[in-house]
Order: structure tokens, then sequence, then C-alpha cells
């Protein structure tokens, strides 16, 4: 009886070291595979990162490449400021570790809105690229007309319609030297985001003798970094270019003819974006100046 006793109890231990060792082995297995795919993802953040370089490094000299398509010094000069952003992200970037997952997400964003900064760029130069031939077009075509003019009445007539469109183009009025300035709740220049509560505008109109004097309203327009425009009311519209569009404030000046300087404000009620903006300004049915500028950098 004794004996019978001991085998059974001999035969319950090694089940239970049986057991103990299956549940280390699974354990064990477990922890290995654990670690596998920990690497995996290691792995793969740290190619999401050198993706991300190299995403930088490509727009880096893209916009390089970009500057020698314009000589127009504003542009040269907001260019070379976003090519210099560009290269300290790239510096942080490679600075930063690959798990830090919350900061690459940001840096991601950041070349987002740098990618949108460089697109409105190209737009603008496209767009100057554009008048630029057209002007030149015009005025070869303005030369022979003024030299097949004695020909025929005809060819007179075709003259003076050329320069009727030049004097219609000459009468639109131009704002220039537009400053953006932020300011807090106490009027004071701020350029923290979370303090702004008013946006200064100032600009001047430029002396123009052609053109139609009188009251006129000035409209602004601000685009915000996601393509949004601040706007008080859904009802605040106007025409331009046979359309109705969106404005974000307006004023009523009284123009003589001769330069003009003016301020309109955004009184900040909703929360802003950091990031690239632009204010175009319009007058007369015309968009005649124009600035980009960034809060929140």
């Amino acid at each position: 009886m004794e004996r019978k006793d001991y085998t059974a109890w001999a035969f319950v231990g090694i089940l239970i070291i049986l057991g103990l060792l299956a549940t280390v082995f699974f354990f064990w297995q477990k922890s290995s595979q654990t670690e596998i795919e920990m690497a995996e993802m290691v792995e793969m953040m740290t190619y999401e990162k050198e993706q991300l370089e190299q995403e930088y490094t490509d727009l880096s000299v893209e916009m390089e490449g970009f500057s020698y398509k314009t000589n127009n010094d504003s542009l040269l000069k907001l260019l070379d400021q976003e090519q210099a952003r560009v290269q300290l992200l790239l510096e942080e970037l490679k600075t930063v570790k690959a798990t830090n997952a919350r900061r690459i997400a940001e840096l991601k964003k950041e070349l987002a809105s740098v990618r949108k900064v460089l697109v409105y760029y190209v737009s603008q130069v496209d767009s100057l690229n554009h008048i630029n031939t057209k002007l030149v077009t015009e005025n070869r075509t303005v030369t022979q007309k003024y030299q097949e003019a004695t020909k025929t009445a005809e060819q007179l007539a075709t003259e003076k319609q050329q320069l009727s469109k030049i004097v219609s183009i000459a009468a639109q009025l131009d704002a220039r030297n537009v400053v953006v300035t932020t300011l807090n709740s106490r009027n004071k220049k701020t350029t923290r985001l979370s303090k702004i509560a008013l946006i200064q505008f100032d600009f001047t109109i430029a002396k123009n003798p052609t053109a139609e004097v009188g009251q006129k309203t000035v409209y602004l327009r601000i685009m915000t970094p996601d393509d949004g425009v601040l706007q008080k009311r859904a009802t605040d519209l106007f025409s331009y270019e046979n359309q109705t569009i969106q404005y974000s404030c307006k004023k009523e000046i009284e123009y003589g003819g001769e330069e003009l300087s003016t301020t309109l404000y955004w009184n900040v009620e909703e929360v802003l974006l950091a990031g690239a903006y632009r204010v175009d300004i319009f007058i007369d049915g015309h968009l005649v100046g124009n600035q980009v500028f960034n809060l929140g950098k």
C-alpha cells in the first residue's frame, strides 16, 4: 500500500514539473515573438523616418531649383525663408529618434505646410510670367499697330481699341507695402498665437491719375493655412470676376487719385491655426494686392 502511494505521488510530481516546463516554454515563446514584433516595428519606424528625411531633402532641392525661375525680389526673399525653415526641420529630423512617433508626425505636418506655401509661390511665379509674356506680346502688337496706323482707317481703329484696353488696365488701383501686425488684447504687439486678439493690416494705395476717383469699398480676404477664409458672417460676400466670393472685412474710403494709406482690422474671435496665411486686397472688383504672413512660427 505504501509503495503504490509513493508511485502515485511520483506520477503527480512528474505531471506538475511537465506543466511548469510547458508554462515556461509558452511564456518564453511569447516573449520571443513580442521581441520580434517590436524589432519589426522599430525597423518600420526607422524606414518611415528615412523616407521623411528624403522627402525633406528632395523639397529643399526643389525649392533651390525654383529660385532660378523668378527674379522677383519679394518672392525670392519669401522662398529663402521657407528654404531655411526646411533646412532647420531637416536637421531636427536627423536627430529625432525613429521611435518618437509624435514628433515624426508633427514634422510630417510641417512638410505638408511647406508644400502648400511652395504651391502658392509656384502659382504666383506662373501668374507673373504669364502677365509679363502677355504685356510683351501686347507691346509688340501696339508697336506694330502704330507703324501701320497711317495705312488704313481700319488699322487705326484697331490701334485705338488696343490703347483703350491698356488704359483700362492702367486705371486699376494698386495696393502696396502691405504690413501685417498682430496685437494682444491691450493693443500691444505679440507673436504668441494664443495671445493674438487683433490682426492689423496696413497698406498704401498707389497714386493713379487715370483711376476713377470717389468713394470705394476695400475688401480684405484672409486665407487660412488649411485654405479656409476667415469670416464673421456667411452673408459677407462680394462680386469678383463674375462670381460671388467671401470676404473677411471691408472699409469705405474716399480715393482722390493721390497716394492713400489705410488700415483694416480683423478681430480674432476664433482659434487660429499656426502656419502660413495670405491676405488678398480687392477694390472695384479687382485684386489689387496680397501678402503672405505666418502666425505661430
